[in-house]
């Protein structure tokens, strides 16, 4: 099987696909403002104890508290049977108290109205081992199957193992040699006591350590022997690649390669599946489809014939559909990043030969994902149960945001990625136009964005581009809609850049209120922005106002009395 990761980097974001015979099995987006906060190790402080829940409420720093339950704050110096089960029956008053510091990891991201979930055992993953320091254990991935090579791995980390930690020897280490593994503990257990040192020091609640960067943590966790090559699109980010490589894997600098001619995403259909993973329909190849509903509590998958009416009988249709979506449904799980409780609605097949055929199928195809899948088997109502690992947010989470126009009850693209949309199609028109300037009309909210703090990001824009850009915020434009074209007339140029003039009396509505300033309102002309000063109070109100400065990307008014 030909395995590719391709990284797309961008001053907003870092894109990451990864490829299993050039068709996507897994997406990762990392943001400048939205970024992952798993593995990241905080010095909180308990600031609630609830005896009902077995749990705490920790603050360490982020917008909603983080939650603890008490096996994860029981401190375990081993991992017998005999002492996991006696960590049940410790009552969580007996471990924690209000107001006390604690150092505390997130386990899961903040999601939706939950806020992260934490504990205070702690784990470094390296290359090939991943460092306890609060367990005296060893353990060996799952996915090493082979008997005696499992021992051997054991032996060598045991041999390796600093007194009183813990170590898990990963997929990657087989067929590694003890240098490798000595390697790997020696950089942990330095970073281990950084990080004690840092927790004595400094306020709280404090971050201590921060997990790496994306591209750094698919190097790590992602590029393995396994993986044929690892494409770039960025020059520094590829030379950063190739140094870190030299340090820690040398032998497989040779399949990373820079790419800097088209839209590399583009290229390889990867923004094609993006926009695919959007809906909740997804066709499969023989013509039958299947509808995803993630809800809070679980993910709902059915599977329907479709299109697709074979060729022989009835059983046989559905057979090859549910094989199908089998292969899909394992698939979609990895790229859309689902976690939690799935259920799926396979079509009915009262063979129960053919129920083992899918079963059998669905197993075999989420052997493929590296996050802990079971598949639960079937219900009495025929609903096939699982369950994935949840850890990060799912994909449909960084991408959308809940639907202002429909109360929260659909999503829509939000502003951020709007606004990146907005940017690569401004560069593609600049690119292939002689026109000394560009319109780009969209919905207000995502115009000050393109506009960026005292139109930082439209002059970064223009310089780019090296083309006069004309952002035009659009009240009565949806927010996902963008409208782009070339100016060729100055006097067009000059008739829409700046539609009013000093001295001007309108008549302007007050839509809202000044984003910092409370006392003023603002008004829109032809989605110009007008500043009214001291029209808080006039929201929704429609009043004559006299513009007293222009600026480039708005202008400054006042209320007037048309009757003095």
């Amino acid at each position: 099987m030909l395995k590719e990761i391709l990284v797309n980097v961008r001053e907003e974001e870092t894109r990451v696909a990864v490829l299993e015979d050039k068709v996507v099995v897994e997406i990762y987006i990392e943001r400048s403002l939205n970024q992952r906060l798993v593995g990241n190790i905080y010095k909180g402080k308990v600031e609630n104890v609830l005896p009902g829940m077995q749990a705490a409420f920790v603050d360490i720093g982020l917008e909603k508290n983080a939650f603890l339950f008490v096996e994860d704050a029981v401190p375990p110096r081993t991992t017998t049977d005999e002492e996991a089960k006696s960590n049940y029956h410790v009552n969580i008053t007996d471990v924690l108290k209000e107001g006390q510091e604690i150092l505390v990891q997130i386990a899961k991201e903040p999601i939706g109205t939950k806020g992260a979930r934490v504990t205070t055992h702690i784990t470094l993953p390296g290359r090939y081992l991943v460092l306890m320091p609060t367990v005296d254990y060893i353990g060996i991935s799952r996915r090493i199957e082979n008997e005696s090579e499992r021992e051997r791995l054991k032996a060598l980390a045991e041999k390796v193992k600093p007194a009183n930690m813990g170590l898990i020897v990963r997929t990657i280490a087989e067929g590694m040699d003890e240098e490798e593994l000595v390697q790997d503990v020696t950089v942990l257990t330095k970073l281990w006591k950084k990080i004690q040192n840092r927790s004595c020091h400094g306020p709280v609640p404090n971050l201590i350590h921060k997990d790496l960067e994306l591209v750094q943590r698919i190097l790590r966790d992602i590029f393995t022997e396994d993986i044929d090559n690892l494409v770039i699109d960025s020059r520094y980010e590829y030379e950063k690649v190739l140094e870190l490589m030299e340090l820690t894997t040398p032998q497989l600098k040779s399949r990373v390669s820079l790419y800097e001619q088209d839209n590399l995403f583009e290229k390889f259909g990867v923004d094609e599946e993006i926009e695919k993973i959007l809906k909740p329909r997804v066709w499969l190849k023989c013509g039958g489809y299947i509808v995803i509903d993630q809800t809070e509590a679980l993910t709902a998958i059915d599977v329907n014939t479709g299109k697709y009416v074979g060729s022989t009988n009835l059983a046989d249709t559905v057979l090859k559909t549910n094989l199908d979506a089998a292969v899909e449904i394992a698939r979609q799980l990895r790229l859309r990043n689902i976690g939690g409780i799935i259920i799926v609605d396979f079509i009915d097949m009262p063979d129960q030969e053919h129920q083992r055929m899918v079963l059998q199928k669905l197993e075999e195809e989420v052997r493929k994902d590296k996050t802990k899948t079971n598949v639960l088997g079937l219900t009495q109502l025929g609903l096939v149960e699982m369950t994935r690992k949840k850890v990060r947010q799912g994909l449909e989470n960084v991408l959308l945001k809940p639907c202002p126009y429909c109360d929260g009850r659909g999503k829509v693209l939000s502003e951020e990625t709007i606004s990146i949309r907005a940017k690569n199609e401004i560069f593609k028109l600049a690119q292939h136009t002689s026109a000394e300037a560009i319109l780009v009309e969209v919905h207000p909210s995502v115009a000050s964005l393109l506009i960026g703090s005292g139109g930082a990001q439209l002059r970064e824009l223009e310089a780019k581009t090296k083309k006069s850009i004309l952002i035009r915020g659009c009240e009565h434009y949806h927010q996902e809609v963008i409208n782009i074209r070339a100016l060729y007339s100055q006097s067009e140029i000059e008739a829409i850049g700046v539609p009013v003039r000093p001295g001007q009396i309108l008549e302007v509505r007050i839509e809202e209120p000044h984003a910092s300033n409370v006392y003023d309102g603002i008004g829109r002309v032809n989605g110009f922005i007008v500043d009214v000063e001291g029209a808080s109070a006039l929201i929704g109100e429609t009043v004559p106002v006299e513009i007293t400065k222009v600026y480039r990307t708005y202008c400054k008014a006042r209320v007037v009395d048309l009757h003095k």
